[in-house]
């Protein structure tokens, strides 16, 4: 995955104080239920650009790139209202 060693500790311990994820004596990683929660709520806003982005003419390789650059800085509220008004149509 071309991630250095220092960085996924970085990032998993960064994840552990936050409460989303616990490691067991043998260092396996374990989502909390705020983890699992949130990680759904990520994977819907993914799977909602990626299809969107397809639906317009976007290749599908590119689609899932900019789908994963969104689903982590978009608000909620522009999300949700983002969602809604394309769902109406």
């Amino acid at each position: 995955m071309e991630v250095s060693k220092p960085s996924v500790c970085y990032a998993v311990g960064t994840l552990r104080e936050g409460g989303f994820l616990t490691t067991d004596e043998k260092h396996y990683l374990h989502l909390t239920e705020l983890g699992q929660n949130v990680a759904e709520k990520i994977y819907e806003r993914h799977c909602f650009f990626t299809k969107h982005f397809i639906s317009i003419g976007v290749d599908p390789e590119t689609a899932e790139a900019d789908a994963y650059r969104i689903e982590h800085d978009i608000s909620a509220e522009t999300y949700e209202q983002l969602k809604e008004s394309i769902t109406k149509e």
